[in-house]
């Protein structure tokens, strides 16, 4: 049985160009660059007006993308009237669109520079022995069985199991067990290596074999478990050496790498640099703030396609294809009108919202001591500038502050408060500092526990439980105090 019925409801939806400010939002200056670019390509409407290729036409220029905050420009841009862009009854977009993606979905392929890896590395190395056809196919194989680390972590029989599937190849582990030796033997030393253990053993026996060397391979090989866990008055006991003794042997193996397959990453690896989206400089005691807006172009619409809309409008005689074309240009103007405006406001939500954390945490910004940090949450920030917590967080993400005292994420200045013994609200980030500071400053024969740690925060006012310093010596990446300790 059909029936009507009136209903209302309320409904809050995302427009197109409240989901693009949103993005440009979220990503950093030297992606937006990147991002801007690809909207220029991909929108013929949208032009660079420092493009000398570009026709330069002053009424046509729109605002710089670049807003002055401390003006706060407003400057209204020339709206093509044109009755609304011709009020005909032209198909909608979004009903031409087809496919299982939505408008908004991005698919980007990052590049990534290539040069020779770790595993080609190992089999020029290889070419290099005398082994036969069978020889080499298996050390092949093993070598591409080996992780990033330069570890083999599967087991050789499991290996030889594959090896009669895949390669029709018969074999027995003690033929990979001999092949895999000859892997070990190759540059960087360590790889082929089933274990830390294995790892350590491969790299010091092709040291000279001095008294410190060679007790060095006696630890790793008989008191490996007592070494990772820094029990050296019990290897002092067992192995009868000197306390002297024993710090040079461990000094040897502090000096070996345990991931030699990354070695080879790191050379190849590019730099990569960060770009600060923010400035903030002191000025005779007074705080100046500025946007990184270096090398970001300067955006107008294209002549070209303001045109062809005007000519349009003139036209007397309009044929399917002129609505058709004219379709397609209200839409690439649509879009570049979006674009231009998310920029303008992306750039004055940045500085405001900037602008006010370094004003609440002014303090540090001008002397550079954490302690001064004040506790902040993005509740804070967002009451201060009027904007809701997820477009502060979205500011926040991923952004990075170039201040007199270094270059540092934005939100590594958020943190939660904790009250002192005599009641006043300090940052969990001074705790953290005054808790790393203890730990650099100790004396790392007898490093301070847990229990002692929270002590002398008690004695500094600091009111905190025994597992809340764990939890913060933690998050700093700090270890325990047994793993602490040297000889």
């Amino acid at each position: 049985m059909l029936t009507q019925k009136l209903q209302q409801k309320l409904l809050q939806k995302l427009s197109p160009q409240q989901i693009l400010l949103m993005k440009l939002l979220q990503i950093p200056s030297i992606a937006l660059e990147q991002r801007i670019k690809q909207e220029i390509e991909e929108n013929p409407a949208l032009e660079d007006a420092s493009d000398p290729e570009m026709s330069s036409d002053a009424d046509e220029m729109l605002p710089d993308t670049e807003p002055d905050p401390v003006e706060e420009l407003e400057r209204e841009r020339d709206d093509f009237d044109i009755t609304e862009y011709l009020d005909d009854d032209d198909i909608p977009a979004y009903r031409l669109n087809s496919g299982n993606t939505g408008p908004d979905d991005e698919h980007r392929e990052i590049p990534f520079a290539s040069g020779i890896g770790f595993h080609e590395m190992l089999l020029s190395q290889l070419g290099l022995r005398h082994l036969d056809d069978r020889q080499m196919t298996i050390a092949t194989y093993i070598i591409g069985n080996l992780d990033d680390s330069g570890y083999l972590n599967r087991s050789l029989s499991a290996m030889v199991d594959d090896l009669a599937f895949t390669q029709n190849i018969t074999t027995t582990v003690e033929e990979l067990d001999e092949l895999l030796k000859v892997v070990q033997e190759l540059d960087p030393a360590g790889v082929g290596a089933r274990d830390l253990r294995e790892c350590l053993l491969l790299q010091l026996e092709r040291k000279e074999q001095t008294p410190d060397i060679e007790l060095a391979t006696l630890l790793v090989e008989r008191y490996f478990d007592e070494l990772s866990k820094k029990h050296y008055d019990k290897i002092s006991r067992r192995a009868k050496v000197s306390e002297e003794e024993l710090r040079d042997a461990v000094n040897e193996i502090l000096k070996l790498n345990p991931k030699p397959g990354n070695s080879m990453g790191e050379t190849a690896r590019a730099n990569h640099y960060i770009m600060p989206d923010f400035y903030i400089y002191n000025k005779d005691g007074e705080l100046e703030l500025q946007l990184n807006s270096r090398n970001m172009p300067e955006l107008r619409l294209s002549r070209t396609y303001t045109d062809m809309l005007e000519t349009y409008a003139e036209s007397k005689v309009k044929s399917n294809s002129q609505r058709e074309a004219v379709m397609f240009i209200k839409q690439k103007i649509d879009s570049a009108k979006w674009f231009i405006d998310a920029i303008k406001q992306r750039q004055n939500t940045l500085f405001v919202t900037m602008a006010a954390i370094m004003e609440y945490q002014s303090e540090y910004f001008l002397t550079g001591d954490e302690t001064k940090l004040r506790p902040m949450i993005l509740k804070d920030i967002a009451e201060m500038v009027g904007l809701d917590i997820s477009t502060v967080s979205r500011v926040a993400n991923s952004k990075y502050v170039q201040t007199p005292f270094g270059t540092f994420l934005l939100k590594t200045f958020f943190s939660e408060s904790m009250q002192t013994e005599t009641g006043e609200e300090v940052s969990t980030r001074e705790i953290k500092k005054i808790l790393s500071d203890c730990v650099e400053a100790e004396d790392k024969s007898k490093p301070l526990t847990d229990e002692q740690l929270t002590d002398i925060l008690k004695e500094k006012g600091y009111n905190i439980a025994r597992r809340t310093v764990a939890k913060y010596r933690e998050q700093l990446n700090i270890p325990v105090a047994r793993l602490r300790k040297e000889l």
